[in-house]
């Protein structure tokens, strides 16, 4: 893991623009970024740097041309209550040109119940300047300014994006007009308690450059006829995933030659074919398809052309969203009825819902947190839409609601007592929920799994609505420490906590936002290895635990744990624009284990060894080489064994390589860590590759006639090594660097001293062999013989030296550990003709990089703790939850109830049950699994049984973890691990 923010930057070039923060006002405060920054941070704008370091894992998400326009982009946000922060922060983070909050109202104590950049000595003074400082730290890229006067049109042409929150039905539509007419993005975002809407005005003409976010796909052909129209085939190996309506283009096709480069052509889909070809000379072979992503002009209506359409009725509560402050019930009815009654057609609505509108009037006047991060999330994402083109943006309104978070009981009622003002800092969430649930909130004990970027908005989320505030806690754990790719994602942290523990670092930052709450940071992993910490009396002191996990494997064992403790479980998870959340309730709804996702299909290994056909086999192919030659420990024995078995790997290569590392090639100088690296390359891009050859010619035809060398069999060439050609040296300088490391000799990166080693460096002449046996496929792979592998390993008493494996590490761009990865994979990609991939795309790949952007997380977690509010209160019924789906990029949001917990009804008149009944001073349970004992317990202690059969005996037994537990609790008899001698009686039970 790396300790150092050091990253690699691209420069791109842009068109200098105006921007909101240089503007001369005398309501407006500014953080000067003139001057570079300690850290090395520079602003964004014209010319600027994207800092691949910070931006990474949103890089994966948008791109590097979608950065670049993104950075460009000044953006206003006016209202700084709970929202419009929660967007600032998400538009912040994801790296705009600037950002100037605006807002004409001073901090009050309803705002301290989501603004989580207020403090309670804020109060009366303005929320923008107040936010701003707060604000401006978490990005140095991003300046952020402070605008206290009004929003004039002189103001707005400043600004490519415009947000209001908190705003009047009046500066909506006026500023709409405004913005519509300028051509400026305009975007109205509002929460009254549990309700939301979102409105998006992008202008009578955008243009959409990806629609979805997806990876355009590619596949092999395998035939192509002439028909009219004509049919394109792929192989059978998976279906294409092509749609009707997509574009494609053609490359590598022999024979209709005419395809190859042709201009993207609009297809049908037949099954596992692509239709539109025809005329054309006739096919041969080969062939790739590949989607091109297609532009898509789409337009918006005005604020007020929308409303004059009636379009916002399909929601018979829209008008009360539209109001600040939200008005009396009477008026809310009334003004309903109003706009309803002058709708026609479909857009008015038979009767209204008075049910619904009472419970409207009822919350409006709240601000609860988790509503703020849902739609602040979402309203953020569009502003990046907006800047960016990239991903399609709502079209035009979206409305959401957690009504399910109330009183299951419709009886219940609030009393206007419950629900006033307290002069806290929890008077917005109190407003909708009343004190009681204040309390119980307080009381919460919860473990948090996780401190990364779900666990930092997790956190925030908990100091906001007062979880763990009074008598209770919240215990985060988290081994990582902070990296500089965490900041652009988890909001907690700065430049100067990188290397610091990631956990203790969020629990001081959220004191700050709330200072009673109660939190403390751990630095384990969870697993069998910390049971002793996270034991039974700690699961049965929980309330709930919540996973911010980054694996399925530790996702299920906290899974596991939360089953057998009966404790509920929140889960959730985020890939790119994609996220989704999971509630886990005892004896109410299914576990996490309950269903899984299918594994992620593996790359055959013969793929990788002798066939690859696209970057991510090479990519994997080098992995492997990295693994075996510069990690994997050969003074373990059971090493040489193990590699055999590896999945993907390369066996033999990596044992002969192995073998010459300990024995024949151990290095004694860095030149002889040049050589070795150059005659390694010998013999992976030439050597190998005529082997190859010399086994299954390019001519070769299998036993049916067809070419050997088709389809997925792309046919390779060996490769001529030079000093002038960079991938070759670099290649040269990461292998001579990573090998010398092993050794621990001191490396070089003077690539011209390495040329120069280079000119005297002896490269054996290779000569093809027969009778070297080379697998087809991972069948005959696996009937093989690899005994005679045996013979060659070498013993841990032939070891010269002792060497120093290495770790690969992704994220450091000093180490030569993605240098080698990028050279190795795109050396075997020419050595087949295999288009090559750059440093970014190859991080991702070969580091199992999972893309993130803090929209997706703020709007995740904002379902999450609405989840949590429904667990405090106690909901019984399974439909008052809700698992969620969604993905920003389409946009795409469901929800549904979760399964219900599995039922089982078992026959007890026709089973016979064994067990050992206590004596007065013992008890053994010894061969039964969990439910069984819990079952005997129950008929021993609460039933009255029938006894058919006694027998007294003596016997000796060794108690196991579980039950030792279960004996001390019940019988507080203190066992120890030694086995106990003690008298049973056996009683069968029919």
């Amino acid at each position: 893991m790396s300790s150092s923010p050091l990253s690699k930057k691209r420069r791109l070039s842009g068109t200098e623009t105006k921007t909101g923060s240089h503007c001369s006002s005398s309501n407006s405060v500014r953080t000067d970024l003139s001057h570079t920054p300690a850290n090395g941070m520079a602003k964004n704008g014209n010319d600027a740097e994207i800092d691949e370091g910070l931006y990474s894992r949103q890089l994966y998400v948008l791109g590097h041309e979608a950065m670049k326009r993104m950075q460009n982009s000044n953006v206003l946000i006016s209202g700084m209550r709970g929202l419009g922060v929660e967007i600032a922060k998400n538009v912040i983070l994801g790296g705009v040109r600037s950002v100037t909050v605006h807002d004409q109202g001073v901090a009050e104590w309803g705002d301290l119940s989501s603004q989580f950049y207020l403090r309670e000595e804020d109060l009366g003074k303005n929320r923008a300047e107040v936010s701003q400082p707060r604000l401006a730290e978490l990005n140095n890229y991003v300046p952020v300014t402070a605008y206290t006067g009004a929003l004039t049109e002189d103001y707005l042409t400043k600004f490519q994006v415009v947000v209001l929150t908190n705003s009047t039905l009046d500066e909506q539509q006026h500023l709409g007009e405004l913005c519509h007419s300028k051509g400026i993005k305009f975007i109205v975002a509002d929460t009254r308690g549990l309700f939301s809407q979102l409105f998006c005005d992008f202008g009578e003409e955008m243009i959409v450059y990806d629609t979805n976010g997806e990876q355009p796909l590619s596949a092999m052909i395998s035939m192509i006829t002439k028909d009219n129209p004509g049919v394109v085939t792929c192989l059978d190996e998976a279906r294409h995933g092509f749609e009707s309506g997509d574009y494609v283009t053609f490359t590598e096709v022999q024979g209709m030659t005419e395809l190859n480069g042709c201009q993207p052509v609009e297809i049908k889909v037949l099954g596992r074919s692509i239709c539109d070809t025809a005329g054309f000379t006739d096919y041969v072979r080969g062939g790739i398809v590949s989607q091109v992503k297609m532009p898509k002009k789409i337009s918006f209506v005005s604020d007020c052309q929308f409303l004059q359409q009636g379009l916002h009725l399909e929601c018979n509560h829209f008008c009360i969203l539209r109001f600040h402050p939200p008005p009396p019930l009477p008026l809310i009815r009334n003004v309903t009825v109003q706009v309803n009654s002058a709708q026609t057609g479909s857009a008015k609505i038979e009767q209204l819902d008075e049910a619904l509108i009472k419970k409207l009037s009822f919350v409006a006047a709240g601000d609860l947190a988790p509503i703020n991060a849902f739609i602040g999330g979402l309203a953020a994402q569009e502003v990046m839409k907006a800047c960016t083109g990239k991903f399609m943006p709502i079209m035009q309104w979206l409305y959401f609601d957690a009504l399910e978070c109330l009183a299951e009981d419709e009886g219940v009622v609030l009393t206007e007592e419950e629900c006033a003002p307290r002069n806290c800092r929890y008077d917005g969430q109190i407003a909708v929920f009343g004190t009681k649930l204040q309390d119980l909130l307080a009381k919460q004990r919860y473990f948090l799994v996780g401190a990364g970027a779900i666990g930092c908005e997790l956190l925030k989320n908990f100091a906001m609505i007062g979880l763990a505030c009074g008598e209770g806690e919240v215990i985060v754990t988290d081994m990582d420490t902070i990296e500089k790719s965490n900041l652009n994602r988890q909001f907690l942290f700065r430049p100067s906590d990188v290397t610091v523990s990631t956990a203790d670092t969020a629990a001081a930052a959220v004191k700050q936002m709330n200072p009673s709450i109660k939190i403390t940071g751990h630095q384990n992993r969870v697993g069998p290895d910390t049971e002793r910490i996270y034991d039974d009396d700690f699961f049965e002191s929980l309330d709930g635990v919540a996973n911010a996990l980054d694996n399925v494997d530790a996702r299920m064992y906290m899974d596991r744990r939360c089953v057998y403790y009966r404790k509920p479980l929140l889960e959730s998870g985020t890939l790119g624009t994609k996220g989704n959340v999971q509630v886990v309730i005892p004896f109410l709804t299914e576990s996490y284990s309950s269903s899984q996702d299918p594994p992620e299909k593996s790359i055959p290994i013969c793929t990788l060894k002798n066939f690859p056909n696209a970057i991510e086999h090479t990519l994997q192919w080098a992995r492997d080489e990295f693994e075996g030659l510069f990690k994997q420990s050969p003074e373990n024995p059971k090493f040489m064994e193990r590699t055999l078995k590896l999945p993907g790997a390369q066996p033999i290569e990596v044992l002969e390589a192995v073998y010459k590392s300990l024995v024949t090639d151990c290095p004694h100088s860095w030149a002889d860590c040049v050589a070795w690296a150059r005659n390694h390359w010998q013999c992976q891009y030439s050597n190998n590759i005529r082997q190859l050859l010399h086994n299954f010619p390019p001519d070769q035809l299998t036993s049916s006639g067809a070419p050997f060398w088709s389809g997925p069999k792309r046919c390779p060439h060996p490769l001529e090594f030079s000093t002038s050609n960079e991938l070759h040296m670099d290649y040269i300088m990461a292998g001579a660097n990573l090998f010398a490391q092993t050794y621990s000799l001191p490396g070089s990166n003077d690539r011209v001293g390495v040329a120069k080693i280079l000119q005297e460096v002896k490269v054996p002449a290779f000569t093809p062999r027969s009778g070297v046996k080379i697998h087809v496929s991972d069948q005959e792979l696996q009937n093989s013989n690899s005994s005679e592998l045996k013979t060659q390993l070498p013993t841990p008493e032939s070891y010269q030296y002792k060497l120093n494996p290495i770790d690969f590490e992704k994220d450091d761009d000093t180490n030569y550990h993605m240098d080698f990865i990028v050279a190795a994979s795109n050396l075997r990609a020419e050595n087949y003709d295999i288009p090559p991939t750059d440093r970014h795309k190859s991080k991702l790949i070969a580091g199992k990089i999972i893309p993130a952007i803090a929209t997706t997380t703020a709007a995740v977690v904002g379902l999450v703790c609405l989840e949590l509010i429904k667990i405090v209160q106690g909901h019984k019924k399974l439909e008052s939850y809700k698992n969620g789906f969604m993905n920003l990029a389409l946009p795409f949001f469901g929800f549904s109830e979760p399964i219900a917990a599995p039922k089982h009804k078992r026959d007890w008149t026709c089973r016979e049950y064994i067990f050992y009944m206590p004596t007065p001073s013992s008890l053994i349970l010894s061969n039964m699994c969990e439910a069984h004992v819990l079952l005997i317990l129950y008929i021993c202690f609460f039933v009255s049984c029938r006894m058919t059969e006694i027998v007294t005996k003596v016997s000796k037994k060794k108690l196991g973890k579980h039950v030792k537990a279960l004996v001390f609790e019940l019988c507080c008899n203190d066992l120890s691990d030694e086995d106990v001698e003690v008298p049973y009686v056996r009683y069968t039970i029919r």
